[in-house]
């Protein structure tokens, strides 16, 4: 399937997982998960269980610190329903940087695969949309949310995988339905910085 290309990200971006109906069109990337699709691997469960799958939209990140920025804009339905910023290291080593209806009020969420998934609620949101940032700095990365694109509240820092998996990780965008009948988000805004943030806590 012919990869897709946006002007602001320097890697093309491929299809994985179920079917999402990706288009870009006038500077907006959208996505649609089906009935009951998500991408998670429940904690306590049994370790050799398949890991859960929805559409994702994924390239390969250049080498070194990075930003990947999107305000992202959620149709809620059903609780979960969510658009996601995401980051994958190996097929069970990988992070979910969500607006996610939690299960009432949009809320920004985190999600860190090692093997098993665990399951994190931060700050909710005012509205369906919210500033969403996927950092590398050195061997960890970060995660990040914003009310406007300007100064950042500090979610979460984390690492996955070997050195060599995380200098190869894939980073992209992930749609989620998983108690619902279906999800269409939508990320504009998108920009792309060879960079890490100053510091991570002081808002820049």
């Amino acid at each position: 399937m012919t990869a897709l290309r946006i002007d602001a990200l320097p890697f093309p971006l491929e299809r994985f997982g179920p079917e999402g109906g990706w288009t870009y069109e006038d500077g907006a990337l959208t996505g649609t998960a089906g009935p009951k699709q998500d991408r998670f691997v429940p904690p306590g469960g049994d370790a050799l269980e398949p890991a859960s799958d929805a559409p994702r939209l994924l390239g390969a990140a250049p080498e070194g610190d990075f930003q990947l920025i999107a305000r992202v804009k959620v149709g809620f339905d059903a609780a979960f329903d969510a658009g996601v910023l995401y980051l994958h290291v190996g097929e069970r080593e990988w992070a979910k940087l969500c607006l996610e209806l939690s299960p009432e009020r949009p809320t920004v969420c985190t999600v860190v695969t090692r093997g098993q998934s665990d399951d994190v609620n931060s700050a909710e949101v005012e509205g369906d949309s919210c500033w969403l940032r996927i950092s590398r700095t050195g061997g960890a990365f970060a995660f990040h949310a914003s009310a406007d694109g300007e100064r950042w509240t500090f979610v979460r820092v984390f690492t996955l995988g070997t050195e060599e998996e995380r200098a190869a990780a894939r980073v992209g965008f992930l749609v989620q339905s998983p108690t619902g009948e279906g999800c269409t988000a939508s990320f504009d805004r998108i920009s792309f910085r060879p960079t890490a943030p100053g510091d991570l806590r002081d808002g820049s």
